[in-house]
């Protein structure tokens, strides 16, 4: 057992499982006491089996350390308050979030329909909301505490996982803004978006170059819970973990600009904005043309 998280208590939302389940065992060995919520479906959103959150919890304790179960819907409001009303009512105090949990329901965009868009933002993005606001309004009183939200690459944009990107994307701007409405109360949000083996990576249909295991992720969220990554001031950031790698997104910001003297027309937008403020290049949208050109020429695309 190790002492970076000694004496704080976290709670870690899809944990019965995969990169949850992984945090979760790594949080406990580093000393802190674990809330273990996990609602137990499956990744198309099926009927819920708790047992996975109570057999983690089972193996924290077996290790030495301290947990307890909590087998709840994190995309209701009453769900979220109620894990961390479980860390209070236990243990007195809640000092990190960490939100895994996450459905799939993969679908084109132009058959995509309500019941495919509506549970996957609602678990991913309103999962996010849930605990944060629960956790926040503790961790002000308290002065301190670290939000941690889980997007992916895909926030850039996906083929057939508009409603997951769009969660994902979202997930990204309630970290940046709960680290900028939270800052003055001693509290930090991120954002980690990791490249590894689990339920949801198996669904993805080429082979990713770099890729880790969910273990591989588990020391980043410790180290973000952590008290060292508070006293850096490390907040609203965004990291990548795929393996032996470890990566952080740039922040948004304007590129380039032009002025009219006047009001623009759109004749005149034509003739200045390609040359002028022009364009940032889509990585996903070249890689996209790359592998068409390769499919065409009946090539196999580069990794």
């Amino acid at each position: 057992m190790g002492n970076f998280l000694s004496g704080k208590v976290v709670a870690v939302t899809g944990a019965g499982r995969g990169i949850g389940r992984a945090v979760a065992l790594a949080c406990a060995a580093e000393g802190a006491k674990v809330v273990v919520n996990d609602y137990g479906v499956s990744i198309e959103g099926g009927e819920p089996e708790s047992e996975v959150a109570e057999a983690v919890a089972k193996e924290i304790v077996a290790a030495g350390g301290e947990a307890v179960a909590v087998a709840d819907d994190v995309s209701t409001m009453d769900g979220g308050q109620r894990i961390v009303d479980t860390a209070l009512a236990r243990y007195g105090r809640v000092d990190g979030v960490v939100c895994v949990a996450g459905i799939l329901r993969e679908r084109m965009l132009f058959n995509m329909t309500e019941d495919e868009w509506d549970p996957v933002v609602a678990t991913h993005l309103k999962g996010t909301f849930t605990l944060f606001r629960a956790a926040s309004a503790v961790m002000r009183r308290q002065g301190s505490g670290a939000l941690i939200g889980f997007t992916s690459g895909n926030h850039q944009g996906s083929v057939s996982q508009a409603n997951y990107a769009s969660a994902k994307g979202g997930i990204i701007s309630l970290v940046r803004s709960a680290a900028l409405g939270l800052h003055k109360y001693g509290v930090v949000a991120n954002a980690v978006a990791p490249v590894a083996r689990t339920r949801m990576s198996a669904n993805v249909p080429m082979e990713l170059k770099e890729i880790g295991e969910p273990e591989d992720v588990a020391p980043l969220v410790v180290y973000l819970l952590s008290d060292r990554a508070r006293d850096e001031e490390i907040t609203g950031q965004v990291y990548t973990v795929a393996g032996p790698k470890i990566a952080v997104w740039a922040q948004p910001r304007e590129l380039r600009a032009a002025y009219a003297d006047g009001h623009w027309t759109p004749e005149q937008i034509a003739d200045h904005l390609p040359g002028t403020v022009g364009k940032d290049p889509m990585p996903m949208l070249e890689r996209l043309k790359e592998m068409a050109r390769a499919a065409a020429n009946k090539e196999r695309p580069n990794a």
